[in-house]
Parts: C-alpha cells; structure tokens; sequence
C-alpha cells in the first residue's frame, strides 16, 4: 500500500469511530458582524493604459499620497504604490490589486494589498448597477501596536470620489 493510500486508509478510519456531526440550528445568531477600522483619503495620478495583455486590458492609476483616519489609527497613505486594473469593458467588469503602503501617525509603516471588483451593468429591473468592493490585506509589524491588522479579515467599498481621488471606508470581519 503507498502512502497515499495509508493516509486516505487512515482518514477513514478515524472518521468511521468519530462522533457523527449532526446538522444543527445555529444558537443565536452567528452572522458575522462588521467593525469599522479607517477611512482612506487617497490622492491619485494621471490613469495610464498599458494595453491589452495576455490577461486583459491592463490600467494603471498611480496613489500619490492621502491620509486616514479610525478610532484606533491614523496617518498618511505614502505616494509610490498603484492601484492596477484588468478590464472587461464587454462585461462592465474591473478586477482591482491596488498594492500600496501607509504610516501612521506614530511612525509605523502597514503595506496593504487590496484586491477587488468592480461591475457596472443592469439589475433585473433593467436599471443601472454598480459594484465596488475590496478585501484590503494588511502586513503590520508584528512587534507593533498594529499587529492585530495582520490577523483578520478586512472589506472596503467607496466612501465617495472626489477630483483628485477616492475615499474608502474599512471595516473588520468579527
């Protein structure tokens, strides 16, 4: 017997003596809930198009700079990172990696990768939609205040947007 075969022998058999999971209704309600952690003031470039690449139609938007504030941090977002696109415009469909870092107010540096989409069509009611959301993913230092950042799950969609940028509003998995 190979060892792929002794490893799927033995799963079995521990499963075949294990106290059999029932389905059972959930005690209370355990929805997560949502916990709001900052919003981003962010300052962005001149938009560029690299054009279409093996995986789509490639845009890039530069962040300049911007702030942000929360109830337990706040700083400024660091001019250098992008916000890069592959779009659909066939399917009204943007697949969002914005890859920048921040610094806060005391002087700790937090890189964040924040992935997303954007969908721009019709509901069932043949009038406009619009969808933006994001998974922000935050490397904190671990030694900081700041690493609890490191060890959730994040959502953001817009806050608004304005000449020079976008607002984004964060929140916390729970």
């Amino acid at each position: 017997m190979n060892r792929k075969h002794l490893f799927i022998a033995a799963a079995l058999a521990v499963m075949a003596f294990a106290p059999q999971a029932q389905a059972q209704p959930a005690q209370g309600d355990d929805t997560p809930t949502l916990e709001f952690v900052c919003e981003l003031h962010v300052k962005l470039g001149q938009t560029y198009t690299v054009g279409q690449t093996a995986h789509g139609a490639r845009v890039v938007i530069p962040i300049t700079g911007g702030t942000f504030e929360g109830p337990n941090m706040k700083g400024t977002v660091l001019e250098g990172g992008a916000d890069y696109q592959l779009v659909d415009q066939a399917k009204g469909r943007n697949e969002i990696e914005a890859i920048y870092s921040i610094k806060t107010d005391d002087g700790v540096f937090i890189h964040i990768r924040n992935c997303g989409l954007i969908v721009t069509g019709k509901d069932a009611d043949g009038k406009p939609s619009f969808y933006f959301r994001c998974a922000p993913k935050f490397e904190a230092p671990s030694d900081s205040k700041y690493d609890w950042l490191n060890n959730s799950l994040f959502l953001c969609k817009p806050g608004g947007f304005n000449p020079d940028g976008i607002s984004l509003r964060v929140w916390r998995v729970l």
